[in-house]
């Protein structure tokens, strides 16, 4: 008679949303075998571990509660080890290499008995494992199944069929058996012993091991724990990034200066983005090179470093993320220790730009001195460049570079955005800028099928949902807004966000002049609430 693989095939089956009904259902399945034990040794020793087990099929169920639903994150690598390595946490040791360990010794133990039980392990963690979707194949290959992002475990309730008369229950005697708790079963390695001189290097190798275990964490004591990370964002001991500024320019005139708090997880907010892919992969670059720098100053501390200028230009059009990443830049060199604060401070010209003579100069070095530990973003700064050669606007870039050349101004990144065209003008009218901003990321315009998982996602964080027709409506407009844009005008994000709030808008006084069916009805985006969108045609250029 054929064996079946039944019980695990129906824990393949499940998901987030039906994982604990599934596994209620299990309590009174009277062919199935189960129990909850308090530590699986020697791998799993403490979690609480479930197991379900038939005629045919065992599954070991581990349950992790890392708490902290919302901010823990960890990145598995594509093959399964010990370790994991994520550039933003410290190194920790994989759940899914537990449980993959734990499911070799009872399959091990199992076939003493000459029995051809098949094991399965499926672990229930509430980290959320960020590229999740590329192993699921090669979890699955190694007899695993992995469900993350759950609410609350420690608080659920499971219950169990321990049914001493069902047959089955024998192998999961032998699995649990007490007296083998201190078995170390490991099938991947060899069986030989291990040299004196193998121990020996080792231990040689130990200062060096924990000095690379000390660069990967350098700077990220704090992010391994998110609640704390939340905590010391929000406990900051200079109020400068609490809060908006205002810099007096002289007795008269004081301008608001806008103040971007640190990210806890930027890398997190950074993965999250739409398209930006060059983006990304520029910033892990230089972040790179920064940890780098910093770990071989503290290996060989009077070697000389490599020279890292944080001080960059953000190139592209509004709407297409250049704040934002900007904000996400700042929180990322804060993490590997680059910059002390990582807040960022947004001026432009008229942050400068007084009334009287010498305004720009005390304006520029109010300015330093509040950005100081973070990232002082320049938005639009072409415009210090003026046409007329007596511009006060042309005072600005050169007292902003007099002072970055001094070496004490280290704890600070400069960032000068705005369009492609007239910045690279301004990069080219002074030599100095060549040199002084060495790293350029061009933000290109989001395509139409970039907004449009924009829209799923702003959508999505209110819970909305369009239904078909409300969809094809709405992707039928923006290609033809798209379609129809203007290139100086067109706002990329911004213009999507604009028309999600029309539509929240005319959706909510749908709702209030109808009755709605039932509570899900304010939930649903129907083509009623899409209106026409108006549509920002390309200017006619007049010339001969």
């Amino acid at each position: 008679m054929r064996k079946t693989n039944r019980l695990i095939n129906d824990f393949k089956n499940q998901s987030t949303h039906t994982i604990w009904k599934f596994l209620d259902a299990m309590a009174v399945n009277y062919t199935v075998f189960s129990t909850h034990l308090k530590g699986f040794a020697p791998f799993l020793t403490d979690y609480d571990v479930y197991l379900y087990c038939n005629d045919t099929n065992m599954v070991i169920v581990c349950l992790d509660c890392c708490g902290h639903t919302e901010e823990q994150v960890y990145s598995e690598s594509e093959t399964i080890s010990s370790m994991l390595f994520d550039e933003t946490f410290e190194p920790r040791e994989s759940m899914v290499w537990k449980l993959e360990k734990t499911i070799q010794l009872a399959q091990a133990r199992i076939q003493e008995t000459d029995s051809d039980i098949q094991v399965y392990g499926a672990l229930l963690t509430e980290a959320e494992i960020l590229n999740a979707y590329k192993l699921h194949e090669m979890w699955d290959a190694n007899h695993i199944m992995v469900i993350d992002e759950l609410k609350r475990m420690k608080y659920k309730q499971i219950r169990t069929n321990n049914d001493d008369d069902l047959s089955c229950k024998a192998y999961v005697d032998v699995v649990t058996d007490s007296s083998r708790c201190q078995e170390y079963v490991d099938i991947s390695l060899s069986k030989e012993p291990i040299s004196t001189e193998s121990i020996q290097s080792e231990t040689q190798d130990d200062d060096f091991e924990k000095m690379l275990n000390d660069f990967i964490n350098g700077g990220f004591d704090k992010t391994s724990d998110s609640e704390s990370d939340e905590k010391q964002a929000d406990n900051d001991s200079d109020d400068t990034i609490i809060q908006d500024e205002e810099i007096e320019q002289n007795n008269n005139v004081s301008v608001k200066v806008e103040i971007l708090r640190p990210m806890a997880l930027p890398r997190k907010e950074l993965n999250k983005l739409v398209g930006c892919a060059d983006i990304k992969r520029r910033l892990d670059e230089l972040v790179a090179l920064t940890r780098y720098n910093k770990m071989r100053h503290d290996l060989f501390p009077d070697s000389k470093a490599h020279k890292v200028s944080l001080h960059s230009v953000f190139l592209g059009r509004p709407g297409t993320g250049k704040t934002t990443v900007c904000k996400i830049f700042g929180s990322l060199l804060h993490q590997v220790g680059a910059l002390s604060k990582g807040h960022v401070v947004v001026c432009d010209r008229s942050t400068f730009i007084g009334t009287l003579w010498g305004d720009e100069e005390r304006s520029v070095r109010r300015v330093l001195e509040i950005a100081k530990g973070g990232v002082l973003m320049i938005d639009e700064a072409y415009l210090l460049d003026g046409k007329n050669d007596n511009d006060p606007g042309k005072l600005v870039i050169p007292q902003l570079m007099n002072i970055l050349a001094d070496e004490t101004q280290r704890d600070i990144a400069v960032v000068l955005c705005g369009y492609k065209a007239p910045m690279m003008k301004l990069l080219e009218s002074n030599p100095g800028l060549l040199s002084r901003f060495p790293n350029r990321f061009e933000f290109a315009d989001f395509t139409v099928e970039e907004l449009l998982e924009i829209t799923r996602r702003r959508v999505n964080d209110y819970q909305y949902k369009f239904t078909a027709k409300a969809w094809e409506k709405y992707s039928t407009l923006l290609a033809q807004a798209y379609k129809m844009r203007d290139l100086e005008t067109w706002g990329n994000a911004r213009f999507v966000a604009n028309q999600i709030e029309r539509i929240y808008i005319q959706h909510a006084t749908r709702c209030i002049k109808q009755q709605p069916k039932d509570k899900y009805d304010l939930l649903k985006l129907t083509p009623e609430d899409i209106l026409p969108i108006e549509i920002p045609r390309q200017r006619t250029k007049i010339g001969f």
